[in-house]
């Protein structure tokens, strides 16, 4: 998963090392498979002089990473792979993951849920009795924004991520494990979360967040909806 240490790769070889009808699986990838609320990648293999569009990128129950293709009759285990992601939806979907991260910073509650669009995106916040106003929340946001706080990485174990249950946010999705390990996305000093998705480097490639709607999402249960400009 070489996203994981370089969301801005936009290509990349590799080799075949499982093929399951259209479902590919190589030896090393920069597709992001779809989980925690962000879509899978789409975009282009090209083998042999052959150009082959990947639809959509999942994980299956092992966390491989599986490349949806619309047609691969001619492909085979051991072909090199030269792989191209659609860079335009990436780079959307890397931004709004980052929008939510600083979301979660100005709203301390729990997350029970979220999905990240091409135009819009969304949290769901346990805020129990406690109140939010829309106006607020947007007018922080975007003082955040302006200020360029860098996003990196930082890698814990297990045993050290038990030892700080406060780090996860998200209630109904387990942290995602590497290896055995955690990966933490660390904005400034704004947020730190576990995560596997894909981000920007600062949040000034974010742009500007506006919250389009609050929803009723049950007693206790706040929908925040953002679009980016």
């Amino acid at each position: 998963m070489l996203y994981l240490e370089d969301s801005y790769l936009k290509q990349f070889n590799g080799n075949i090392i499982n093929i399951n009808e259209n479902k590919i699986i190589l030896n090393n990838t920069i597709f992001f498979g779809k989980s925690g609320g962000q879509p899978g990648d789409t975009g282009t293999f090209y083998i042999n002089g052959k150009k082959i569009n990947i639809i959509d990128t999942i994980k299956d129950s092992e966390n491989n990473i599986i490349h949806v293709s619309e047609n691969n009759s001619e492909l085979k285990v051991g072909q090199e792979v030269k792989g191209e992601i659609d860079w335009e939806k990436r780079y959307k979907h890397m931004r709004m993951h980052s929008a939510l991260h600083v979301l979660c910073s100005v709203i301390p509650y729990g997350v029970t849920g979220g999905q990240i669009g091409l135009e819009k995106s969304r949290l769901d916040f346990d805020i129990k009795n406690n109140q939010i106003n829309k106006d607020e929340i947007q007018n922080n946001l975007n003082i955040l924004m302006k200020k360029g706080h860098i996003i990196d990485y930082k890698w814990i174990t297990l045993e050290e991520l038990d030892k700080q249950p406060e780090l996860v946010r998200t209630m109904s999705v387990k942290p995602p494990r590497i290896s055995g390990k955690i990966r933490l996305v660390k904005i400034g000093n704004l947020d730190l979360q576990p995560c596997g998705g894909t981000h920007v480097k600062n949040t000034n490639e974010i742009g500007n967040i506006f919250i389009q709607k609050i929803e009723n999402k049950g007693k206790k249960n706040r929908r925040i909806n953002i679009i980016l400009n």
